[in-house]
């Protein structure tokens, strides 16, 4: 014979097994409140900040005034163009190299990634040591081997910068490259192996099953590298300090500038002045990443 349960303590019952959850509840409240802390006071405190600090519109008046700034806005443009796609495309390269099953290529591919994890300030200096225009081992071997001055790497603008970009490149390709290999990877080799059968050559086979299974991370590897690239400081900065006369400034560098010069409004409308390149970039990216089989489907 079933028996009544009071309806009291049903009530009991559930007040004891919602306490439990409120409890853990207010720890977890607790574990993360300092982590929102340090988040607020040493991220958004400091961009609102910014903000506030950079609204005045003086401080663009200022800066579209400055003929360096417009130099430096082609400057960026011309970083990006170069580095960013001629830096993808040796990578999409390289990672079809990398693929090979030879046992060397494991080793020659272990000293390839070792440019991307050293730290960028020493090598980043040493190579302004060695494309010093006065004493650097670079114009040292060519006035050796051919009895004429070198170039002036780090005194002349357009040197300056085509350095300044293949040390950027120089630096992030192993990452890309590693990125798009794990990509060409992922690919079946029964795939390659049955279009070998159908007569398909190299080419072919990267045209029609290559292409199309990496495309997407390769677009959105694309982007990311734009961005990073934008914002990259020391590649220019360690190199040739924005110089000479400011001329191989870039966006990521100019702000450097304008501290130096105690026009801090200035220096963050400079970077609030990239906002508007960066926002698009940063909203289409993660609108790929949150629709991974829209590419698939395409």
């Amino acid at each position: 014979m079933a028996m009544a349960v009071p309806s009291g303590a049903g009530a009991t019952t559930a007040a004891r097994s919602r306490a439990p959850a409120e409890r853990d509840r207010k720890v977890a409240w607790l574990l993360v409140l300092p982590y929102l802390l340090v988040f607020a006071l040493f991220v958004v405190y400091p961009v609102l900040y910014g903000l506030y600090l950079g609204s005045d519109p003086k401080s663009y008046t200022k800066l579209l005034q400055d003929p360096i700034f417009f130099s430096t806005i082609a400057n960026t443009v011309i970083f990006l163009l170069i580095a960013v796609n001629l830096k993808m495309l040796v990578a999409l390269l390289l990672s079809g190299f990398f693929l090979r099953p030879e046992h060397w290529i494991r080793w020659l591919s272990v000293l390839f990634v070792v440019a991307w994890a050293m730290p960028s300030i020493p090598t980043i200096l040493s190579f302004r040591w060695m494309f010093n225009p006065e004493w650097g081992m670079v114009n040292a071997l060519i006035f050796q081997w051919f009895k004429v001055e070198g170039p002036g790497w780090l005194t002349e603008r357009h040197y300056g910068l085509f350095l300044a970009i293949m040390v950027h490149i120089w630096k992030s390709l192993p990452f890309w490259t590693l990125i798009l290999l794990a990509a060409r990877m992922q690919v079946p080799k029964e795939h390659y192996e049955a279009a070998a059968v159908d007569g398909a050559g190299t080419f072919q086979q990267f045209r029609h099953i290559t292409w199309p299974a990496m495309r997407g991370i390769y677009l959105t590897s694309l982007l990311l590298s734009t961005i990073w690239s934008l914002g990259d400081f020391n590649s220019v900065y360690l190199l040739t300090g924005g110089g000479p006369l400011d001329l191989t400034q870039v966006l990521a560098t100019l702000g450097v500038r304008y501290l130096r010069m105690d026009q801090i409004d200035v220096a963050l409308a400079s970077v609030i002045f990239a906002m508007p390149a960066i926002l698009p970039l940063v909203w289409f990216m993660m609108k790929r990443l949150s629709n991974p089989g829209e590419e698939t489907a395409k």
